[in-house]
């Protein structure tokens, strides 16, 4: 709780145990596309007891409660969404991804709510392989929102975000009402090696060109009711003034959104300068790459409250927003979770 309201977490990541990842290395080594164990008793393949999904789950909330969050949206772990893999495992990693977040969410259902991964190849004709899934997380799984890698393949193949290929996924979470969250992946650039934990070049790159291509594009022309949210603040800021043609020269303030993941104090509030309040929507990625301790406070970078609150220019109502009514009107899920704002 923030001042009397719910803190309201738009980004975060299932988390897995250490060992239900064996069942992608399963998936890699056998070439063969198995089904998801998770929920089958006395499964045939690599099977993690529910008992430790619950334990990591348990050790989620609890990282959230030291950091003030109420609900948090989670999806898979880009790094090790596998989009590189084989396109026959694809689907196969993407359902057992899928189960492992309704699970999560199953034994926490106050505390999350589902969104999920794609069996996106960038290969394929278009993104009409994805619907089937879609469709089984949101109708079944009841899921509130899709991520999406702009290049799942990690090899800069897949076609950009403004182009026919992603038109099918833009009409279906159109129909569904299924707000996408844009997230990088892998990158499989060789250049990279020299990064540790290099994939996250790949999440700035990706994210940034995502905007540009939606922004300069007609998609948002094509699908009005569609609502995309770019993680880390878009994963890149823009260095022209408002009105210099580099930049979209249309409002695209109904349809683009940014999350506040952003650990650099300096590079926050420029974000938020930048983005503007009404496009801003709080998340963490608690627990995920914010645990390095900031000297200061002796807090992790992830504990992202106190330090937008202490923002010297945001007023109580821009605190709000972005905690609270923000993420609401980006995944109005999150209001019928938990009961009207006080």
């Amino acid at each position: 709780m923030f001042n009397g309201y719910r803190v309201l977490d738009v980004h975060g990541h299932v988390s897995i145990p250490q060992e239900g990842y064996f069942f992608g290395m399963f998936l890699l080594g056998s070439n063969y596309p198995a089904d998801s164990p998770i929920g089958v008793k006395d499964a045939p393949w690599v099977a993690v007891p529910p008992e430790s999904f619950q334990r990591a789950a348990q050790e989620h909330v609890a990282y959230l409660d030291a950091r003030g969050i109420d609900v948090q949206i989670i999806g898979p772990r880009p790094y090790v969404t596998l989009g590189w893999m084989e396109d026959h495992l694809i689907p196969s990693w993407t359902r057992y991804v899928n189960d492992a977040i309704a699970q999560q969410v199953g034994f926490f259902p106050d505390r999350f709510l589902g969104a999920c991964q794609l069996p996106m190849d960038s290969a394929g004709d278009d993104t009409s392989h994805c619907l089937d899934e879609l469709d089984r997380c949101v109708q079944d799984l009841g899921f509130v929102a899709a991520y999406v890698s702009p290049d799942p393949g990690g090899r800069r193949t897949t076609p950009g975000m403004h182009e026919p290929y992603w038109y099918p996924l833009y009409r279906r979470c159109e129909e569904l009402d299924v707000p996408i969250i844009v997230h990088g992946s892998n990158s499989l650039d060789r250049r990279f090696r020299i990064v540790p934990a290099n994939y996250q070049l790949g999440f700035v790159i990706e994210q940034y060109l995502a905007g540009q291509f939606l922004g300069h594009s007609d998609v948002f022309d094509r699908f009005p009711r569609l609502k995309v949210l770019l993680c880390h603040g878009g994963g890149a800021l823009n260095r022209f003034i408002p009105t210099d043609y580099h930049l979209p020269q249309r409002d695209l303030s109904a349809n683009l959104f940014y999350d506040t993941c952003v650990y650099d104090e300096h590079l926050l509030e420029a974000t938020i300068k930048q983005r503007g309040i009404p496009q801003l929507c709080f998340g963490t990625e608690a627990p995920g790459s914010g645990g390095s301790v900031r000297p200061e406070t002796r807090r992790t970078a992830d504990d992202m409250v106190p330090v937008l609150d202490a923002v010297s220019f945001l007023t109580d109502a821009d605190k709000r927003w972005i905690f609270h009514d923000g993420p609401i009107a980006m995944f109005p899920a999150l209001e019928r979770l938990q009961g009207s704002a006080p």
